[in-house]
């Protein structure tokens, strides 16, 4: 069905049924403006374009650090709209056009069924007479608060993140970032702006990819997140009537992009996904799980939740041999693994000792397995479980000969150079023979070795992008990490039965572009088992509980209440285990089946769960860690971590019901004390945690 004919409206448009879901707002002399989402107070703005296009000829109307009233989305005017239902969502199409560069905006908004979320991706279209280049476009760009002084009771929460310390969230009165200034006063909106976002293609290795406003005064909370494995921006600012959010992909200021559009070119942003709650955080972050379980393509491979060896973390450690494995194989089919993935280090010499530069060739190693690698993985697979095998398929090291075969062109580049970082060189997944050549390895290790899950790694950042084939770096890169997603799906569709864990040292690219098309996200390369815990409980804001692969790596220089400890971190999510088992004591022993038995007992929750947290959103030197987990039934999980010396009384308020401590079962329990606040713990000495079970819902 054709776009339906434009026209002046001052009321609002609701495409997606009745009662409205989004409303958006036009007139022949303003651009279109997301004014409504599911009646919430906190919009309702029609001076604030949907879509801000920045280019190189025009940027912005007035002139502001701020990513608001640019040239070209201020002289956007609406020429028409559809509205269609799907059998899981409602979407509508809302087309604008620019006379002067003739630039076309068509935006689609799509709602998914059972959720209040929203789901807002464009494409822009040069339909004039010479050549556009673009230099920003906001996905969303819409008005928060109805006056200045409604910034007084916003706070915004974001995340800081890095490699071993990911998921670092904090809230801030969003009066600390923008300050009061009576922009009314001087009749002009403010030129300054708050603004986060990611640099290089580590895109969740500076904040996640995702926040969150909350309004004192109504109660809401509007939660989003950005759609991409490219570099990304939000960027709060102040006008007159309130707050400005854009959501971006690549700017030309912040990530080097550009993107010439001749006519007849068009580009898509980046997906933004908006999800609103009445009941805050916890809310907004719950109507934005059910978003991203919709938006992912289900795999039949994935949905039994298999438990999950690896032999890296603080154990080999990238250095694989027959001798070394067989014992790890055998201890990890004992403790009821189902599967065993063999990590770095597999396809190197190792008398080369540092096999970093050497990485590319994905071949077997014809010294390092006594016996070949074809005999370890039949030992795997002989003690009932499927193997695996680590791949970081996007860089070649400088001394493999990949770097040599493959041709020039289908590496990184910058002003006429091959990128090098770290020793290894950079591939674009645009080329044809860089996928191609990921397609033979895969290919040959699903058919020759009978590899059912493959732990996918990236572990460099290149920098900025390439400028191959694009009007600027940051265009490369977001060019290649779409090409990559598509690869990535694309070999899921040819081995149906491989599963697929995203990596990138630790949780550096652990974006919703990537986990919609993987199984497994590593949480992080935390190897200290007591800074683990906020980590893992923060992750499920970003990352699904099914897909949360938290580590579990028991040592035999443990106690049992930290053996314990380690356990209920990968109980958190998804557990994943590590460690030598076979050198562990009897009781550890137990304590590691127990967990995993009660895993098993258990998975079939967590494609249902919805994340909460009583304690608030961890901060990383806290001292008790709590996560929930609502599994909808009326079973809530919950798991404690106390990271005192000293035995302590942890209170969690609004939390009641029947409590049943599930693990650890063989270790003295906690006390546990119900009262009309809220519940009680009373823990033991030293490092310390829990798993629970609710019978009855939380208040």
């Amino acid at each position: 069905m054709g776009l339906e004919a434009g026209r002046d409206s001052r009321q609002a448009l609701s495409p997606l049924g009745s009662p409205a879901f989004v409303e958006l707002d036009w007139d022949a002399d303003r651009p279109v403006a997301l004014v409504g989402l599911d009646r919430s107070a906190l919009l309702g703005r029609s001076d604030v374009p949907l879509v801000e296009i920045f280019t190189a000829d025009e940027q912005r109307e007035r002139t502001s650090q701020a990513y608001f009233r640019s040239a070209v989305g201020t002289r956007l005017r609406c020429t028409g709209y559809e509205a269609a239902k799907s059998p899981d969502a409602d979407s509508a199409v809302v087309a604008q056009r620019d006379e002067t560069t003739g630039i076309e905006v068509r935006t689609t908004l799509t709602r998914p069924h059972g959720t209040r979320a929203l789901r807002i991706q464009s494409t822009i279209e040069n339909t004039g007479t010479g050549p556009v280049v673009l230099t920003a476009a906001s996905t969303a760009t819409f008005g928060l608060g109805t006056s200045e002084t409604a910034l007084d009771g916003f706070a915004l929460a974001y995340a800081h993140s890095e490699w071993l310390a990911e998921n670092r969230w904090r809230t801030t009165p969003v009066r600390d970032l923008l300050p009061s200034i009576d922009l009314a006063f001087h009749g002009q909106d403010g030129r300054g702006h708050f603004s986060y976002g990611s640099h290089g293609a580590w895109s969740t290795g500076e904040h996640l990819a995702a926040g969150l406003l909350t309004d004192a005064a109504s109660g809401e909370a509007l939660a989003w997140q950005l759609e991409t494995s490219a570099t990304w921006l939000c960027d709060l600012a102040q006008a007159r009537t309130g707050a400005v959010l854009s959501l971006l992909g690549p700017t030309d200021l912040e990530h080097h992009f550009a993107h010439e559009l001749q006519p007849g070119d068009s580009f898509t942003t980046i997906p933004v996904a908006l999800a609103l709650s009445d009941a805050g955080r916890d809310g907004a972050l719950a109507e934005m799980t059910r978003y991203r379980r919709w938006a992912r393509e289900p795999r039949e491979a994935d949905t039994a939740l298999p438990i999950v060896y690896n032999d890296f973390m603080n154990t080999l450690m990238g250095q694989p041999s027959t001798e070394a494995l067989n014992p790890l194989i055998d201890s990890a089919a004992a403790a009821g693994a189902e599967y065993f993935c063999i990590d770095a280090g597999w396809f190197a010499d190792p008398a080369i000792g540092d096999w970093w530069a050497t990485v590319g060739e994905w071949r077997e190693a014809p010294v390092r397995f006594t016996g070949g690698l074809k005999q370890v993985i039949d030992r795997i697979h002989s003690r009932g479980m499927r193997s695996g095998l680590w791949l970081e398929p996007e860089v070649v090291g400088v001394k493999s000969p990949a770097a040599q075969t493959l041709p020039a062109e289908a590496f990184f580049h910058r002003f006429g150079a091959r990128v090098q970082e770290h020793e290894r060189y950079h591939l674009d997944f645009r080329h044809r023979a860089a996928r191609a050549h990921l397609d033979d390895t895969v290919d040959h290790l699903v058919a020759d070795y009978g590899i059912s899950y493959l732990k996918l790694d990236y572990n460099i950042n290149p920098g900025v992008g390439t400028d191959w084939r694009g009007a600027a770096p940051g265009a490369g890169l977001l060019g290649h990490t779409r090409a990559f997603r598509d690869w990535l799906a694309a070999v899921q569709h040819r081995h149906p039965d491989l599963l697929i864990e995203n990596c990138s040292s630790g949780a550096m690219r652990a974006d919703a572009a990537l986990l919609a098309v993987s199984h497994l996200q590593s949480t992080t390369d935390q190897q200290d088992y007591r800074r683990y815990p906020p980590i893992a409980a923060a992750a499920p804001a970003t990352i699904l509980p099914e897909q949360c692969g938290n580590w579990a790596y028991p040592h035999a220089d443990m106690t049992a209440e930290e053996t314990a400890f380690t356990l209920v971190t990968g109980l958190s999510g998804r557990l994943y285990l590590s460690g030598f088992l076979h050198r562990l004591r009897v009781e550890q022993s137990a304590l590691v089946a127990d967990a995993v038995a009660v895993h098993k007992r258990l998975r079939d929750r967590l494609p249902r769960a919805v994340p909460f947290w009583p304690l608030g959103l961890p901060a990383w030197d806290a001292q008790v860690v709590c996560l929930g987990l609502d599994c909808s039934d009326g079973e809530t999980l919950l798991a404690v971590w106390d990271r005192a010396d000293a035995a302590s009384d942890i209170h969690l308020p609004g939390v009641s019901g029947t409590v049943t401590e599930v693990f650890p079962q063989s270790l003295a329990p906690w006390a546990i004390d119900h009262d009309r606040r809220g519940l009680t713990l009373r823990t033991v000495p030293g490092h310390t945690a829990r798993l629970f079970r609710f019978d009855t819902e939380r208040t």
